[in-house]
């Protein structure tokens, strides 16, 4: 059942990815999307972690993520 889920995300994503997006759109900025996608695999390795030592680094790397993205979204100018 894990695996029919995963997959199941898997393919969300790719096809949110070949959706046309609109031009003002955040998402289309490459570092912000790049951010992303690295924070979306830190949740991914989170929940298979079974190891303290590596659910704490997961959990200091997924800080440090949310922390970029937000210093990001207060560097951009509103619009």
């Amino acid at each position: 059942m894990a695996r029919g889920f995963e997959s199941k995300s898997v393919a969300d994503q790719q096809e949110a990815a070949m959706s046309p997006r609109p031009a003002g759109d955040k998402s289309t900025d490459p570092q912000r999307r790049s951010l992303e996608l690295a924070r979306t695999d830190v949740v991914h390795r989170l929940e298979g972690a079974t190891s303290v030592a590596h659910r704490e680094m997961l959990q200091r790397a997924l800080a440090d993520l949310d922390e970029r993205l937000r210093r990001l979204e207060t560097a951009r100018p509103q619009e």
